[in-house]
């Protein structure tokens, strides 16, 4: 089982996890991670050994030079980090890795072992997928929940899906057998370009966070990311007459579908947002 550096007693912890891989389009799931980690300076403080879950000729060492200039190898794995957010009367508990290539279940349970071991309350897990979705328009975001109470108070859904499912959908699967309260969300990315990375999309899961938390998350350059990004694929877009007919076909689909970012409640939310990180820069 991994080690934890011993840390203050956390205050209430959520879980927000991530992996790289199959359930990661674009990276977008992980760079949530990865972004938490920054503006809310979170801590390493246990990692999965490789050893036992990782093909190394899958997922490669790399090697590189540390801050004095001496080589030095990283391997592939998973890390656990704690942080305390100034905005939030709870801890959080951030999970980014990479999904296993063997004995996932074990590296389930030893994952959720050291959620125990710091108190973990709810589980959240990150997921991104490749969808018939236009550039152009919001980035749906799909929210499960393994238990009734949370989809009701989150309005979200109880899963139905059917199919093969990567270490996301494992994990939740786990909560349930150990009745711990978990949620997940996907964001829906544009298969048409499926290169990493896609900040707008980053940025959807972003923002059920901040709803299902209560909290505003300072998103830094994101924005100006997600609109270089978005002006990017224009212009891939303006450049193949059968993509740009595509890509309108899409919005076509999308503007006659009863959508909820088009909702008032879902506008009145985005507003919401908006008004919290203007008040948190002044």
């Amino acid at each position: 089982m991994m080690e934890i550096e011993e840390v203050p007693e956390l205050v209430n912890p959520v879980v927000i996890a991530a992996f790289e891989g199959w359930n990661d389009a674009a990276e977008s799931a992980s760079a949530v991670v990865d972004h938490l980690m920054e503006v809310w300076n979170g801590r390493v403080v246990a990692a999965i050994d490789p050893e036992d879950y990782y093909d190394f000729q899958v997922n490669r060492p790399s090697v590189g030079l540390d801050d004095n200039g001496f080589r030095k190898l990283t391997w592939p794995s998973t890390h656990v980090a704690v942080a305390s957010p100034p905005d939030l009367d709870r801890d959080v508990i951030l999970i980014r890795g990479i999904e296993p290539n063997m004995r996932w279940r074990a590296f389930t349970a030893e994952l959720l072992a050291a959620v125990d071991d710091l108190g973990g309350q709810l589980v959240i897990t990150m997921g991104a997928l490749l969808a018939d979705a236009p550039h152009t328009r919001p980035i749906p975001v799909t929210g499960t929940a393994t238990e009734p109470d949370l989809i009701d108070r989150l309005d979200l859904e109880q899963s139905t899906y059917e199919g093969p499912t990567g270490i996301v959908g494992v994990v939740q699967d786990a909560c349930v057998k150990l009745d711990i309260p978990a949620v997940s969300y996907w964001a829906a990315v544009p298969h048409y370009v499926a290169q990493p990375p896609c900040p707008k999309a980053t940025i959807a899961l972003l923002g059920q966070l901040e709803d299902l938390l209560e909290v505003s998350i300072p998103l830094g350059d994101l924005p100006d990311e997600a609109r270089a990004w978005e002006r990017g694929v224009d212009e891939l877009a303006e450049e193949d007459e059968d993509v740009a007919e595509y890509v309108r076909s899409l919005e076509e689909a999308r503007d006659t579908t009863d959508l909820p970012e088009a909702s008032g409640e879902a506008i009145a939310r985005e507003f919401e947002r908006y008004l919290k990180r203007r008040g948190q820069d002044d």
